[in-house]
């Protein structure tokens, strides 16, 4: 489906923060949430599972005030950060769409 398209520097991501990427394929934008933790990077692609909506409204904010879990703005939908599952809202049980990924050299790198 991809192959090793560079999006970041993994430094361009607070460790304990979130930050959106919008990758122009040509064929259409994949929208993207990258979580740190530490040199762990999670993926997933930015849209609820409720109403496909993106989940932040102002720019790389998706964490709840805890910083533990991302937050759907539209519904207030919450997901755990390490597999995007949905603990509380409207599509509990659901998950966040896992994108594919791998940090070598400093980089993030979509897979």
């Amino acid at each position: 489906m991809h192959k090793d398209i560079p999006l970041c520097r993994l430094e361009d991501i607070s460790d304990g923060g979130a930050k959106g990427i919008e990758l122009d394929r040509g064929e259409g934008f994949l929208d993207l949430i990258l979580l740190r933790r530490g040199m762990q990077v999670y993926a997933y692609t930015n849209r609820c599972p409720h109403k496909g909506t993106p989940l932040e409204t102002f720019p790389d904010k998706f964490l709840d005030q805890t910083g533990e879990l991302l937050i759907c703005s539209t519904h207030g939908a919450r997901f755990r950060v390490k597999d995007g599952f949905c603990v509380e809202g409207p599509c509990e049980g659901a998950f966040l769409e896992q994108v594919p990924i791998r940090v070598s050299g400093g980089t993030v790198t979509l897979v």
